[in-house]
């Protein structure tokens, strides 16, 4: 699953649309001092009041909110688990088929008591979930209308789940216009907050138009921190990369095989050879996967970044040694995730630097009067405080 395919699917979590239908909803209150279930309640979502529909349907478009390996991850069902009675991916599965709402309210039950199990929780929570369908229309043609686009559509149910927390609400000062007095108003009833979820996933997934109920989106509550636990326990899901690790384990590889020191020269042609990779992929409009790194490609970018004494053997000992896996593919965009904005950091006892990996070529570590010197390259003047630095020269 795409980030396009992730965004289409986003944007119809509206009211209005014919794209996207919810049939049912269904509410699990958990109390943070009990593993077990407080309150449910079950309906069909066209019967809320419009005003708690649109609460719903904005809480859902956060959940699909964030990138892909950041907050969003697409996650494999375990396979050696699969024939398990409350398996996640046969729950949901048997879900999406069950005519009757029963039936489908018992398999997300399930689901949301292996949530609680054996996880204590910091607040009362409030699990949310919903199934309904996703339309899609096909390619559309140069001459067809509005209209048209509608006649031929690919039809996906789904399943969404949403966890939010509930907050208490705080005592405050209002004005009675009746009484004409100001009075404390506290009110006891807590409150869901549906503006910031904690969790949920989206099922199936969905490639090349197609569903996919082998995978699984999940959704994580911040950017870079999934909930391990609740992948493997509750989804039955299989171990997953973020982008931040994944970074992590591209560095170690490099470390491993050209050394810990590197020159920004050699740095900056690798970020920009790898970011050449990713251009070239998007101007390809059929693609649907995110350029990666094997053994093979890693080897090639260290060559022409100017890294000498490179082989293959050197390289896939790297990964075998940082990963375990000289099979594993490092993805690109995770390595220059922003090419263009400030995203290297730069920290020395004087002062830290922020710039942009297209920008790291001009920057230099020299050596002036037996001092380690921070060197950049500088187009225009330098304003200090509004005034114009003088140029100075050291470098003979």
């Amino acid at each position: 699953m795409n980030k396009k395919d992730i965004a289409d699917i986003r944007k119809h979590f509206k009211l209005g649309t014919d794209l996207l239908t919810i049939r049912d909803i269904y509410n699990v209150y958990i109390k943070q001092e009990s593993n077990e279930i407080y309150h449910e309640a079950s309906q069909s979502f066209s019967l809320l009041d419009r005003e708690q529909q649109e609460l719903f349907l904005t809480n859902f478009k956060k959940v699909l909110g964030g990138k892909l390996d950041e907050k969003l991850f697409e996650v494999k069902f375990k396979r050696e688990e699969e024939e398990r009675e409350n398996h996640t991916q046969t729950l949901l599965y048997e879900g999406l088929q069950a005519d009757d709402v029963t039936d489908w309210k018992e398999g997300m039950q399930q689901i949301a008591q292996k949530m609680v199990q054996d996880v204590q929780y910091e607040k009362d929570i409030v699990i949310t979930f919903i199934r309904g369908n996703y339309f899609k229309p096909t390619k559309r043609q140069p001459d067809e209308t509005e209209a048209d686009i509608r006649d031929e559509v690919y039809t996906t149910p789904f399943i969404l789940c949403s966890m939010n927390q509930t907050e208490q609400p705080k005592r405050s000062l209002v004005f009675d216009f009746v009484g004409k007095e100001f009075k404390s108003s506290f009110m006891a009833d807590p409150i869901i907050n549906l503006a910031s979820p904690i969790g949920g996933f989206l099922f199936p997934t969905f490639t090349d138009n197609a569903a996919d109920v082998n995978h699984i989106l999940y959704a994580a509550g911040k950017a870079n921190k999934p909930n391990y636990h609740f992948i493997e326990n509750v989804l039955d899901g299989e171990e997953i990369m973020t982008a931040q690790e994944d970074k992590a384990v591209f560095e170690e590889i490099v470390k491993e095989v050209i050394g810990h020191q590197v020159n920004t020269r050699t740095l900056a042609n690798m970020y920009d050879e790898i970011n050449r990779m990713m251009e070239v992929d998007e101007e390809e409009e059929e693609a649907e996967n995110v350029p990666t790194l094997d053994t093979r490609e890693l080897e090639r970018v260290l060559k022409v970044s100017g890294v000498e004494d490179v082989d293959s053997d050197k390289v896939e000992r790297a990964f075998q040694t940082v990963i375990d896996d000289d099979t594993y593919e490092l993805k690109a965009n995770h390595i220059v995730p922003k090419y263009t904005s400030k995203s290297i950091k730069i920290e020395t006892k004087v002062a830290n630097i922020s710039i942009s990996p297209q920008d790291l070529k001009y920057v230099r570590q020299v050596t002036v009067g037996g001092k380690r010197c921070l060197l950049i390259e500088v187009e225009e003047d330098t304003i200090i405080d509004g005034f114009t630095i003088i140029p100075e020269e050291l470098l003979k």
